[in-house]
């Protein structure tokens, strides 16, 4: 993992197409702007672990529902 400090208004830019800016510093809270192309999903961590979480529940739920209609159609 490679750490970084940055002051305010300072970014991080990551490739050629995204850069991460700290907008604002209140207290024990840093605000953060992401800049990046519209075609890349941006989501806290713990968002982003539920879609996955839900994505896999779903995709189990579809392979059950074909295996039942599998076995139904023999």
């Amino acid at each position: 993992m490679l750490v970084l400090s940055r002051k305010l208004n300072q970014s991080i830019q990551i490739g050629d197409d995204i850069e991460v800016k700290i907008i604002a510093i209140e207290g024990d809270q840093v605000k953060v702007g992401i800049e990046a192309p519209k075609h890349i999903d941006i989501h806290r961590k713990e968002v982003y672990l539920s879609i996955q979480e839900e994505n896999s529940r779903a995709a189990s739920l579809s392979f059950d529902l074909l295996s039942q209609l599998s076995s139904q159609k023999k």
